[in-house]
């Protein structure tokens, strides 16, 4: 291996897309390895604790969780505060990203369609409510989380807002973050930086 290789499913959302955009703002050339479902359970044995995505990088162990990848991104490159309680402050909130993928991954499991939909419908009057409530309440009047900068806690954001107002979870209306305006504010603004949709460009089938 000679080049960091980025390994994730075969998905153009969540976790690892999102380490896919910061390793392309970043400028690093990567291979972006996809796994297959198929692939997966040869895969798994091989990552630090039985998940992906995960950052390999040349003559190093591997990198696993995408907070620990984005912030070693970021700091690397520019797109993570110097600042130590700037940076932290950055990482509660993508810490906040990632507890709110847990809580709905359970609901997500639901196959009984009059069980999911009332758990789908009350998913997002409280929880995602409030969280996007909780993380408006951390934003300024500036593009990005910390300024006119984009930095990788901003990627983070972006695709959890395009995941929850895409529509393609069911119940879940893509009014659900409205009463956030800085919040689609930063998600607007993601998507229009330039590095972003070169990414976007390539081709990669759009998230789920």
């Amino acid at each position: 291996m000679t080049r960091p290789r980025l390994v994730y499913f075969d998905f153009a959302g969540s976790r690892g897309e999102e380490c896919r955009i910061a390793l392309h703002l970043a400028g690093v050339d990567f291979d972006d390895v996809r796994i297959t479902d198929a692939d997966w359970p040869a895969y798994k044995p091989r990552t630090p604790f039985g998940a992906m995505p995960v950052l390999e990088l040349p003559g190093q162990p591997p990198l696993a969780e995408s907070n620990a990848i984005l912030v070693y991104i970021g700091r690397q490159h520019g797109l993570h505060p110097k600042d130590d309680l700037q940076a932290a402050l950055h990482e509660a909130l993508m810490s906040y990203a990632e507890e709110l993928r847990h809580q709905i991954s359970p609901v997500l499991r639901i196959t009984d369609p009059a069980q999911k939909r009332a758990a789908r419908e009350e998913l997002a009057r409280t929880v995602l409510a409030n969280w996007g409530r909780q993380v408006e309440r951390q934003l300024g009047d500036s593009a990005f989380v910390g300024g006119d900068q984009i930095q990788v806690v901003d990627i983070k954001l972006y695709l959890v807002v395009r995941w929850l107002t895409s529509g393609t979870m069911d119940h879940v209306p893509t009014s659900v973050l409205d009463h956030c305006p800085k919040l689609l504010r930063l998600f607007r603004q993601v998507g229009a930086h330039p590095g972003v949709q070169a990414w976007l460009a390539r081709g990669q089938r759009p998230a789920a």
